[in-house]
């Protein structure tokens, strides 16, 4: 399996500190990310919205560095650009008050003054902002299409007791989703991050495909000639 675009961006060994352990930036981004899921469903987002409000922040971290701007406002901004890029629109005001609440449980929705306002106008420059940064490109094709194809595809392969008493179509779409606290949508294709959780759901639960032992070419491979897996 074969990463894409800058080497240091997305994770990978620059994401690893001392002893193995996640680095400083990592760790912000992961809750950082977090966030943006824990709103976006709060917000009523779907699941490719709320991936592209992902792929976006990360992507702007990709160019950015870290210390330059707050990253809750670029989180912020990023549900707002994402929910234009995918036709799911919000206003600035539900997320403001979705934020707020996050950051301040049990809050009153802020009222309409010139802390409102200025934070308002920070959102929609901050969006304005990563825009110029990532050139305009802020759409991305996202693994899910393709692990629902290969879920449906690999159920009528599986022995129907074996499916039904392991939940590895409920972890996958696990792992896929926690795959966008890091940078992995930007180091990989849609498709092999697809296969890629399936094969680590598969592997979670024992589960084994029938007759991959005899097969000329891996299961896998059925799917995405061009993946390999260690």
């Amino acid at each position: 399996m074969e990463a894409r675009g800058p080497g240091g961006c997305g994770g990978g060994d620059a994401a690893r500190g001392a002893e193995g352990r996640p680095a400083p930036e990592a760790r912000v981004h992961f809750r950082v990310t977090r966030f943006i899921m824990e709103a976006g469903v709060k917000l009523g987002m779907q699941s490719i919205p709320i991936a592209t409000a992902c792929t976006i922040y990360h992507k702007f971290f990709c160019e950015i560095d870290l210390d330059a701007y707050d990253p809750y406002l670029v989180a912020m901004s990023s549900l707002y650009l994402a929910g234009k890029v995918e036709e799911q629109h919000l206003r600035t005001r539900d997320i403001i008050n979705v934020s707020n609440r996050y950051f301040h449980p049990g809050s009153e929705p802020l009222e309409l003054d010139s802390r409102f306002w200025a934070l308002r106008d920070s959102i929609v420059q901050c969006e304005l902002l990563m825009l110029r940064v990532l050139r305009f490109q802020v759409s991305f094709q996202h693994p899910h299409k393709y692990l629902l194809h290969y879920l449906i595809s690999l159920k009528n392969w599986l022995n129907r007791y074996s499916w039904q008493r392991t939940p590895v179509s409920v972890t996958a779409w696990a792992l896929l989703r926690d795959s966008y606290h890091g940078g992995l949508c930007l180091r990989f294709r849609a498709q092999h991050i697809a296969v890629a959780v399936i094969h680590l759901a598969l592997q979670a639960y024992g589960v084994e495909v029938p007759a991959e032992a005899e097969a000329e070419k891996p299961w896998w491979q059925i799917y995405t000639m061009d993946t390999e897996i260690p």
